[in-house]
């Protein structure tokens, strides 16, 4: 773990935030008036464990912390509410989900962050900036100055959502600027992020609707109401992210759609190229034979060897006769079956 990115608060409900210097000192201030909020980057097992007996925290809950692989969830307990959501990060056309897992009570508000997208330092500076602008709302409990923090999470979300529709418009223009140089694994790429926001957003969905049901003993009625904006925002995003899911599959099959006219572009002037290899071909063929056999003399001895002055030039005017008689036939048998058709 990085001490210098873990961070201790105590809030009372009067006094400003103080900033505490170390974790006993934390654990000591649960009990005076107001509430403390501690904040880890990259625990180690042992540190979280040393919470569970004077925070009275589930042990399963704490396991879970160490599992990078989580849903997002809400777990009740008798003394604390056990959160799971996602940051999103999206940089160098890869998409990340990293873990924040929460830990809420009466008096003390945890935060565990494990994403490997920088420190916490910024996290914590933004939330002391908060705590100097909004001093009152964040004495009147750690409820208040979760929303702070969820409604932080979310509105990020929506910078790696926006990041995610701008490859979709980079892939657009790239199919239609030049479509054989364009590599279709990206859009499976694409997809597959879209699914895992998607996954997500939808369990991150259901916690804000049990937290707006007041299931979540821990979150006040007079709280109630900034979560439900932060439920408004992860609909819509859960829409947006449907929307570019369809997007996508719009692509997938323009692409596929453009790529077969060209196919079928390139087969029609394969088989033009041949049939006029063909045409020409079979006009000559006849011709062919004729040269074959005046070439062997045969002409000569059929009109006498006297008289080739007068029998070749005609030889070759019968052929070219032949071959025009040829091509006008050819000409006319393609007419009538292009009428036909």
């Amino acid at each position: 773990m990085s001490e210098s990115e873990t961070q201790f608060h105590h809030i009372s409900r009067t006094g400003i935030p103080t900033r505490l210097e170390n974790l006993a000192e934390a654990l000591k201030a649960t009990n005076k008036e107001g509430y403390v909020w501690m904040d880890f980057f990259h625990p180690g097992k042992e540190e979280l464990t040393s919470l569970i007996e004077p925070l009275d925290l589930h042990p399963l809950s704490v396991e879970d912390c160490l599992d990078a692989n989580q849903l997002p969830k809400i777990d009740d307990f008798a003394n604390h509410s056990f959160i799971i959501f996602n940051t999103f990060h999206f940089l160098e056309h890869t998409l990340s989900i990293s873990e924040l897992d929460i830990f809420i009570g009466d008096h003390f508000l945890i935060t565990i962050r494990n994403n490997n997208n920088g420190g916490s330092q910024p996290f914590v500076q933004e939330i002391e900036r908060y705590f100097a602008r909004n001093t009152e709302k964040v004495r009147q409990g750690p409820d208040f100055l979760l929303h702070f923090i969820l409604d932080q999470v979310v509105d990020r979300k929506f910078v790696a959502i926006e990041a995610l529709e701008d490859e979709l418009n980079i892939s657009e223009e790239a199919i239609l600027a030049d479509l054989p140089s364009f590599n279709p694994a990206e859009l499976l790429h694409l997809r597959q992020d879209l699914l895992s926001l998607r996954k997500s957003l939808f369990h991150e969905r259901e916690i804000l609707m049990k937290i707006c049901r007041m299931d979540c003993p821990f979150v006040t009625k007079k709280a109630i109401f900034f979560y439900r904006d932060i439920y408004d925002h992860l609909s819509k995003f859960f829409e947006l992210t449907e929307s570019s899911r369809d997007i996508v599959t719009s692509l997938m099959e323009m692409y596929l759609s453009m790529l077969n006219n060209q196919m079928a572009k390139a087969a029609n002037d394969t088989n033009t190229t041949v049939r006029r290899l063909t045409f020409i071909t079979t006009i000559f063929m006849p011709l062919s034979l004729l040269a074959g056999i005046g070439g062997m003399s045969e002409w000569s001895m059929m009109t006498g060897p006297q008289n080739w002055k007068i029998s070749y030039p005609m030889f070759l005017l019968a052929m070219v006769i032949l071959g025009l008689a040829n091509y006008l036939l050819l000409k006319w048998w393609e007419r009538k079956r292009g009428d036909a058709d």
